[in-house]
């Protein structure tokens, strides 16, 4: 055997060794890789029911979130009507007070005016009596 041959020997014998070492790396990726989709399908197994309740909770969030939404928008509505409905009676109010403040005023002074006239007229009822009558002879002569 001459040094040439001994060298392809040696070379062939380390390729050998060197795909025998591959191949054990490759089986036990391989291996690897068998216990990872194992374990990534027991995850999604586990996740299945946990994505169809978030979903399920989610369109019950979104219900809850339209219902809202619309007793908010009806609510504004009301608002809006009672704002309408405060203005009309206040400018109502106001015109009322305007159109019945004079007569009013009017009407108090002409009765205190009328109350104060009887008052003096019946003071001078009494005080026109020329002679003193006692209150027992006024009886009789009534």
């Amino acid at each position: 055997m001459t040094a040439g041959d001994l060298a392809v020997t040696l070379a062939a014998l380390l390729c050998v060794i060197g795909f025998a070492a591959l191949i054990v790396v490759l089986v036990r990726v391989l291996d690897t890789l068998k216990s990872l989709r194992g374990e990534v399908e027991a995850l999604r197994q586990e996740t299945r029911p946990l994505l169809a309740e978030l979903r399920d909770s989610t369109a019950e969030a979104r219900s809850a979130m339209d219902t809202a939404r619309s007793d908010l928008e009806r609510f504004d509505r009301v608002l809006g009507s009672a704002e309408a409905i405060s203005d009309a009676v206040d400018g109502g109010s106001r015109v009322a007070r305007t159109a019945f403040s004079a007569p009013v005023i009017k009407l108090a002074g002409i009765a205190t005016g009328t109350s104060r006239a009887v008052r003096r007229l019946r003071g001078r009822e009494q005080t026109a009596e020329l002679v003193h009558v006692p209150h027992q002879e006024r009886r009789r002569r009534a």
